[in-house]
């Protein structure tokens, strides 16, 4: 019984322990916090907008937590969003496309541009920070070589449901991250997809050596990186009712900052989505909250600079009591 008793406790010790539960802490005492100077904080209008506000990072967060977990990064998303941005607005104004087929279009163009990333990541084996960089600015040369300066607007009134509607009183697109959180938290907590890109994180040798489907693997988490930038886009679109090729820009540093701060290491092997979505809801209370307290946007990036540093460092002390 004293063994069962102190193996319960321990068990109890690790949960509390976890990066996860240590930022969810943080974040009800930042929420607490912010709320008490500014009686607008709390309000369920403005949380609701608030989570329009952080879809787009959301939905790019997801999947770079998959890129991420397996070692590499992807730095373009942010020009893949205006991209697509582009390619949406161009094929329907443009080439005369029905706005629906404009959006399958789009849709294929972000998965292609992450297929891309991956495929040079994996058949040329060039690093991925390097081919990221690189696509970042392909990718936003052609967005604005596309555009030539022009952006476009007058889109039908059904597509602004994406961004600015409701159902039940929720945000649609507040419904789409939530399904998009599931799909992507069971994929990798509960599939052999989602264990084969802990193991690559972890020592992608041995992976070959267990025959695992390495690149197969990476060009998919790169490939859903390009798709879900690509459904960011719609969303934003819809949200600001136009079209620009300076869309995304910045967009890769938020969903990079939301999965670190989530816990995911930088090296690989490790991380979970629920840490993801904390974080990222984490950036953006805290963006909104010092706002509405007065603070202003320089010394706001700083707060959450020291935020995320905070969190790199419990990450490292947890990761070296595990050991």
């Amino acid at each position: 019984m004293t063994a069962v008793a102190s193996s319960n406790r321990a068990s109890r010790a690790r949960i509390f322990l976890r990066h996860e539960t240590i930022l969810a802490a943080m974040l009800v005492v930042a929420l607490f916090g912010l709320g008490l100077f500014n009686d607008r904080f709390l309000t369920i209008d403005n949380l609701l907008n608030q989570g329009r506000l952080m879809t787009e990072i959301g939905l790019i967060a997801l999947p770079m937590t998959f890129v991420i977990v397996t070692g590499g990064i992807d730095v373009s998303v942010g020009a893949i969003v205006g991209l697509c941005a582009i390619v949406l607005g161009y094929s329907w104004k443009n080439l005369g496309f029905p706005l629906p087929l404009a959006i399958v279009f789009t849709l294929v163009v972000g998965a292609a541009a992450g297929l891309a990333n991956g495929l040079v990541i994996t058949r040329i084996k060039v690093p991925p920070i390097i081919t990221t960089i690189a696509t970042l600015t392909l990718f936003r040369g052609l967005a604005e070589g596309i555009s030539q300066a022009h952006s476009v607007r007058g889109y039908p009134d059904w597509f602004y449901f994406l961004g600015q509607g409701d159902v039940f009183g929720v945000p649609t697109q507040l419904l789409v991250l939530f399904l998009a959180i599931i799909v992507f938290g069971v994929a990798l907590d509960r599939t052999t997809f989602g264990r084969t890109l802990y193991a690559i994180g972890s020592n992608e040798t041995a992976a070959r050596f267990s025959a695992l489907p390495v690149e197969r693997v990476k060009l998919a988490a790169y490939t859903l990186s390009g798709l879900m930038a690509s459904l960011s886009a719609l969303v934003l679109v819809s949200r600001v009712t136009t079209t620009r090729s300076d869309m995304g820009m910045g967009y890769e540093l938020d969903a990079i900052a939301a999965v670190v701060l989530g816990g995911t290491s930088i090296f690989g092997g490790s991380g979970t989505i629920w840490g993801t979505v904390i974080g990222a809801v984490m950036i953006q209370l805290l963006k909104n909250g010092l706002a509405l307290t007065g603070v202003k946007g320089d010394a706001t990036i700083m707060v959450i600079g020291v935020v995320l540093i905070a969190s790199v460092l419990i990450a490292s002390s947890l990761q070296r009591r595990r050991v």
